[in-house]
């Protein structure tokens, strides 16, 4: 007899939460296209490249989705999300930035994302409408426009997903 297949080990994603100076108490979102959370808003990310530290993941996947350089990269969080019904598992950790002054995204994967907008954090869209890792921030009480990590206070990386 066969052994049974082990289950699929969980993704490293990183995520950025992007801050700009000429668009007060917004970030940047997109909407995403593809099979996995598909017309779901999300933060410019992707998958950690190895030997990469974090903040240089940031900034390369920005540049890749967005073409925006960024300021003052630093950790703002992680999540891990699961949903088994579409047998999705990342730990995603976020990172925040700034982008450069007078900076404007530009859509350079028009393939994976519908485009790029900066939306204001207390007027985001429904949670059922954000993709899990944002959806997850988003229940932590993380807010881009304060320095202090209290949203993980008590956090026990455990989002079940629907």
């Amino acid at each position: 007899m066969g052994e049974a297949a082990a289950p699929p080990r969980p993704g490293i994603g990183v995520g950025v939460v992007i801050t700009s100076p000429a668009h007060p108490h917004c970030v940047l979102l997109g909407k995403r296209k593809g099979a996995v959370g598909a017309g779901t808003y999300q933060l410019p990310g992707g998958h950690l490249e190895f030997g990469e530290s974090l903040a240089e993941c940031a900034a390369r996947e920005t540049l890749e989705e967005a073409a925006l350089r960024l300021r003052h990269v630093r950790f703002a969080s992680a999540v891990n999300a699961v949903c088994a019904g579409a047998r999705y598992h990342y730990v995603t950790v976020l990172m925040k930035g700034e982008a450069e002054p007078g900076a404007e995204p530009s859509n350079r994967e028009p393939g994976k994302n519908e485009g790029w907008e900066w939306v204001r954090w207390d007027e985001f869209p429904p949670a059922d409408q954000l993709f899990w890792p944002l959806r997850c921030l988003r229940e932590q009480g993380y807010d881009p426009f304060t320095e202090e990590l209290d949203h993980l206070k008590g956090y026990t990386g455990s989002h079940q997903l629907g």
